[in-house]
């Protein structure tokens, strides 16, 4: 078997690993396991635990406990009758973050292109390991149209392909996609903007650039986001627009959750929503 092979593989045990452990915690939080209970639930011990999930998800997992305590928090908060935002605020959720100043642009496909399932259209794609897991991504000659965390490639090859079946594809990594991956490697030296060059209706892009307005480190509702986009009776629409998001993590639907503050849905798993959401938290704690 190929090294390469053995690798990418051995990235995937790890990732379930880490997702594992993720839900370990979440679900036994208000005992505070120790070090020591979950490394034992996923069969590994404290020390190769500890390293390989602070690789992962970028910080110690006694500092993700303590972001799970403080979504709870939250949610006690919010039952009580606070705002959303207000709790955001004071949980500390407002600082400022890189992320937030970098300029993503969205251009819409054409009506033709819209019509034809990419017709013309040339798509390179890529997959990449990431904090979070393997995430395929593809881009035109414009900027990126989708990113998706997958866990069987040729399972997302084939919903790529489906999305555009009219369009050419072929296995290539190109700028766009070295600018959006660098910012899950958290490196943004030098960077001026990401363009994305998404397939949607006029009402989707709509909601998909005000998900590019929520901050990182910062949580919005469906609610609230239906209100900025002028058309506060329409939540629910917004929520089916939000989950058919095309571009995980640089469109931050991850950072949208129920008035109730629960996560609400995530097409990526929701083990997966929370680490990320943790990460950006934790990011911005640590400047």
């Amino acid at each position: 078997m190929p090294k390469d092979h053995i690798l990418k593989s051995q990235g995937v045990i790890d990732y379930q690993r880490v997702e594992d452990a993720i839900d370990y915690i979440t679900r036994n939080f208000k005992e505070e396991p120790s070090l020591e209970d979950i490394a034992s639930a996923i069969n590994l011990s404290p020390y190769h635990f500890q390293r390989l999930f602070s690789r992962w998800v970028g910080v110690s997992p006694k500092k993700f406990l303590q972001f799970v305590k403080l979504v709870y928090a939250k949610k006690e908060l919010a039952v009580k009758g606070l705002s959303l935002l207000d709790v955001s605020y004071d949980l500390g959720f407002s600082s400022s973050s890189r992320l937030h100043d970098l300029f993503v642009n969205i251009e819409g496909m054409t009506p033709g292109q819209f019509k034809n399932r990419g017709e013309g259209l040339g798509i390179n794609y890529t997959f990449c390991e990431t904090l979070f897991g393997t995430l395929l991504i593809g881009s035109t000659d414009i900027g990126i149209c989708h990113m998706a965390f997958e866990r069987e490639k040729e399972a997302g090859i084939k919903t790529l392909k489906k999305k555009f079946p009219n369009a050419k594809f072929l296995e290539k990594t190109d700028d766009f996609q070295s600018k959006a991956l660098s910012v899950l490697r958290s490196d943004w030296k030098g960077l001026d903007e990401i363009k994305l060059h998404l397939f949607g209706t006029p009402f989707q892009l709509k909601v998909w650039e005000a998900l590019l307005k929520i901050p990182s480190g910062s949580l919005s509702t469906y609610g609230t986001i239906a209100k900025q986009i002028g058309e506060p009776k329409s939540y629910r629409a917004v929520g089916t627009a939000i989950g058919s998001n095309p571009v995980a993590f640089l469109i931050p639907c991850h950072r949208v959750i129920r008035s109730n503050g629960h996560l609400g849905g995530y097409m990526w798993g929701l083990n997966r929503k929370q680490a990320i959401i943790a990460w950006e938290n934790l990011q911005n704690e640590e400047k």
